[in-house]
């Protein structure tokens, strides 16, 4: 499936990448540096070289304001895919998938002025190890201050279906493809907006609280309770830090992976949801913790999973912790079609977002 660009008459996008030697970028105009304090940077990035911050989660997000007629953006060669939005015009799709240096050319014509672009990674990006390296303005012009954002937040931890595998495609039967994974398709990323709520996301396909896809009944090695401690995936010299921020609400979507196939142990996976919740809730005081069940469950594992979640949180109520919470997805039955390997079609990531939108807005009073 084709997204269509949609802007503004007075703009003109250019979804184009560049060629450019690793070293310096021969071309016309304001550089402007990763590390300029008027970009705002949200989500899991790694600011070990600030040149070119580093991250592996979808969701993450580079916005800022600027002056001029056009822009560009620069990322580290082979990055991926990103959604822009120029002045809160629809958003577009832009691919850095060149051996070389690249930058794209997402506005021109322009009217003159301060205009607001938003970038989302679209992919999770784990084996490409995305890079930002900065923006290229009109000669003589900068960033100004970097758009506020929302006072409402909230944390995603979740699986393929977070992640947005398989949304842009509409055969089941296709596989995994960085071109059709969309993370701001999702119904994590759309309820965001529908409440106007900054999101953070820690997700990953494939990936389970005590067992990953056709894992051992034993337990998978690294699973979502070990990644969530680090800053980006399959990184661990880096532990993050949850003091940069502080979520008003944690959605957990997991357990499909856990119950993929038959050779599950229900026992170790009760243990490891429990677990799981101790460890948000040590990192996360306050903040409200949502359980939620996927939409790709089915049959027993639905019921198994659903069970398991229920059991944790009256476990937590009971202990005093009140602000857990559980959400059951309605399960997808291809009335809405199926993206890639039957994955959730944009129109099931639409039906989830609704039914979490209406959920939460009752939970967090964001009316």
């Amino acid at each position: 499936m084709k997204l269509k660009t949609i802007f503004a008459s007075l703009l003109i996008v250019i979804c184009a990448n560049m060629a450019m030697g690793s070293t310096t970028l021969p071309i016309k105009g304001n550089i402007i540096p990763a590390s300029d304090p008027n970009i705002q940077y949200v989500g899991r990035i790694s600011f070990k070289n600030p040149e070119s911050p580093l991250f592996t989660y979808p969701g993450v997000q580079i916005n800022a304001r600027f002056e001029g007629t056009s822009l560009r953006l620069h990322f580290k060669p082979e990055s991926g895919y990103f959604m822009v939005s120029i002045d809160g015009c629809e958003a577009f799709k832009v691919g850095f998938t060149a051996k070389e240096d690249s930058v794209a050319t997402v506005a021109v014509a322009l009217p003159h002025g301060v205009h607001e672009v938003r970038i989302m990674n679209a992919i999770e990006s784990y084996q490409r190890r995305s890079e930002f390296r900065g923006f290229i303005l009109d000669e003589g012009c900068h960033l100004a201050a970097p758009p506020a954002l929302p006072e409402r937040s909230i944390e995603f931890i979740g699986n393929s279906i977070t992640c947005g595998y398989g949304v842009e495609d509409m055969n089941e039967n296709d596989h995994f493809n960085d071109a059709t994974e969309n993370h701001y398709l999702t119904y994590a990323a759309q309820t965001a907006r529908n409440l106007k709520a900054v999101e953070y996301v820690v997700a990953r396909s494939g990936i389970g609280v005590y067992r990953n896809f056709d894992g051992p009944r034993e337990g998978s090695p690294v699973v979502m309770p070990k990644q969530y401690e680090y800053t980006n995936f399959d990184d661990f010299s880096e532990p993050w830090d949850f003091s940069r921020y502080t979520p008003d609400v944690v959605c957990i979507n997991l357990g499909t992976n856990d119950t993929s196939t038959n050779d599950y142990d229900s026992d170790r996976l009760l243990k490891a949801y429990r677990q799981f919740l101790s460890q948000v809730r040590g990192h996360h005081p306050k903040a409200k913790i949502v359980l939620l069940s996927g939409s790709m469950l089915q049959g027993k594992e639905l019921e198994l999973v659903r069970h398991h979640l229920d059991m944790v949180c009256e476990e937590a109520h009971q202990r005093g912790d009140k602000e857990v919470y559980r959400f059951d997805f309605t399960p997808q039955n291809g009335d809405l079609k199926y993206g890639a390997d039957w994955h959730p079609s944009l129109w099931q990531h639409q039906k989830m977002a609704g039914e979490l939108t209406a959920f939460l807005r009752v939970l967090m009073g964001w009316f």
